[in-house]
């Protein structure tokens, strides 16, 4: 709802997206993403490890992960909308998706909405 309204009032052209692609702008940032995606999946499964097996208490801190990793991901591809995209301003939609998904992290996190930490 935020990007239709966002794209009507700042005039964005939608960007033309294949069904199930990666949708990479070039080379660079295809290479980019991989690298991101191998780093979180391998850091995500030792910190799942350790978490379970030395530090129970603390299985909170995979959450904060998987959100930091997705965070990443999205400023990586809002760059490479910004900077090498034919849509620039498609990156405008990109970082308010984004932000979107950070308040709403802060927003479970803070009124404990997924039980007691």
């Amino acid at each position: 709802m935020i990007n239709f309204l966002l794209g009507k009032f700042l005039n964005i052209e939608k960007a033309r997206k294949e069904l199930f692609s990666y949708n990479h702008i070039n080379q660079l940032h295809r290479k980019v993403d991989n690298w991101i995606k191998h780093i979180s999946v391998i850091t995500l499964i030792i910190l799942l490890y350790v978490l379970l097996f030395y530090y129970e208490d603390l299985t909170y801190l995979f959450l904060i992960a998987v959100v930091f990793f997705h965070l990443l991901d999205y400023a990586v591809r809002g760059y490479f909308e910004w900077k090498y995209s034919e849509y620039p301003k498609q990156a405008i939609l990109t970082f308010s998706e984004m932000t979107i998904l950070f308040i709403a992290f802060i927003i479970v996190i803070r009124f404990y909405v997924l039980g007691s930490y």
